[in-house]
């Protein structure tokens, strides 16, 4: 039976339940890649518009002329870092989009990444969107993966994958569908870095534009909404006797740098 035939995916449950088959699937995800909080703000800003290996370069860079740090790239103007992160794209806007965030948290916390853990994460959210170039999900990340606070990033793989299991419709604004997630999950720093870590995954490699469904651990709760087959015909969603809740086996992609604060620990997920 689909899930949100026996009940609302909005529900605890039923989120809990799509979380517990990705987690089975691959494992912990280990989230955001960042030797630091502050790496983590910066690649937060860098991935804009462009695939995360491009993002790797650039910070590699930074790396490489000791730029890593507030102290050493908060000294430099955007002219002087744009050529240094060229492999994220938009380089000058988002050299400039990061000389305004180094402004902004100097002013606001003294350089110090760390220090952001003690606002209430609605206010961080809105002071970070007041930094020029820092939308919804920017702001989000950083406040999620560097400051260790509780607000679920929505990114269009959350759109897709959810549309299609039949909780949205796929009109809903970043804020309405953030507000699904938090209130129907328990309010937990490493379940929601988890979560959007495994919704990141699960688009790239199986929910993909043209979905690889026979691999999907979803498959059989999933009445895939919006899809049509290669004839124009709507997919139907294959039944499994005797298999439902397997979740197929996929091997887990180590994280390349250490995990970010918080792994969930709420309860068994297997």
């Amino acid at each position: 039976m689909s899930l949100v035939a026996s009940q609302t995916v909005r529900d605890r449950s039923g989120l809990m339940e799509v979380y517990r088959r990705l987690r089975r699937a691959r494992g912990h995800a280990g989230w955001w890649p960042g030797q630091t909080p502050f790496e983590v703000c910066l690649g937060a800003i860098l991935t804009q518009n462009t695939s995360w290996s491009n993002v790797d370069k650039a910070l590699g860079v930074l790396r490489q002329r000791g730029r890593l740090s507030y102290e050493a790239l908060s000294r430099c103007r955007a002219s002087r870092i744009a050529p240094w992160i060229r492999s994220s794209g938009y380089f000058n806007v988002k050299a400039r989009r990061l000389a305004a965030f180094l402004r902004f948290l100097g002013r606001e916390y003294g350089g110090r990444v760390q220090a952001m853990a003690a606002e209430e994460p609605t206010v961080l959210r809105e002071k970070l969107l007041s930094v020029s170039g820092i939308g919804r999900e920017t702001a989000d990340s950083i406040a999620l993966y560097a400051a260790g606070l509780p607000l679920f990033v929505v990114d269009a793989y959350t759109r897709r994958i959810f549309t299609r299991l039949g909780l949205l419709s796929g009109n809903e604004d970043y804020d309405g569908i953030q507000r699904i997630f938090m209130d129907g999950l328990p309010r937990d720093v490493g379940l929601y870095n988890d979560y959007h870590a495994q919704i990141v995954q699960h688009g790239k490699e199986v929910c993909r534009t043209v979905p690889r469904c026979k691999t999907c651990p979803l498959d059989d709760i999933c009445p895939k909404r919006g899809l049509v087959g290669r004839r124009g015909s709507a997919l139907k969603r294959k039944q499994r006797p005797g298999r439902a809740g397997t979740a197929r086996q996929g091997t887990p992609r180590a994280p390349s740098r250490p995990a970010a604060r918080g792994v969930w620990d709420g309860g068994s997920v297997v």
